[in-house]
C-alpha cells in the first residue's frame, strides 16, 4: 500500500508540474520582419503576399509524391483514414 501511495504521489507531482513546463520554455525576441508586407501581409486580417504563389501542377511530382507515400504508409491515397 505504502508503494502504491508513493507511485500515485510521484504520478501527480509530473503530471501537475508539466502544466507549467512550457511557460519558462521561451524567449522574448523582437520580430525583425514586423511590418513586412511580404510576410504578414498589408494589414493584420489579410493574407500574406508570398501565398499569392501559384505553381502549375507537375504530374511527374504526383507520381513521384505517391511513390514515395505508398513506400512509407503502405497502398492507398495519403488521405485515407484520416
Amino acid at each position: 500500500m505504502k508503494k502504491f501511495s508513493v507511485l500515485l504521489f510521484a504520478v501527480a507531482a509530473v503530471s501537475l508540474a508539466s502544466c507549467d513546463y512550457q511557460k519558462t520554455n521561451r524567449i522574448e525576441q523582437k520580430d525583425v520582419r514586423q511590418g513586412d508586407e511580404w510576410v504578414y501581409g498589408v494589414s493584420p486580417d489579410s493574407a500574406a503576399r508570398q501565398l499569392k504563389n501559384k505553381y502549375t501542377a507537375n504530374p511527374e511530382l504526383e507520381k513521384r509524391t505517391q511513390a514515395i507515400q505508398e513506400k512509407l504508409f503502405g497502398l492507398g491515397k495519403s488521405n485515407e483514414g484520416a
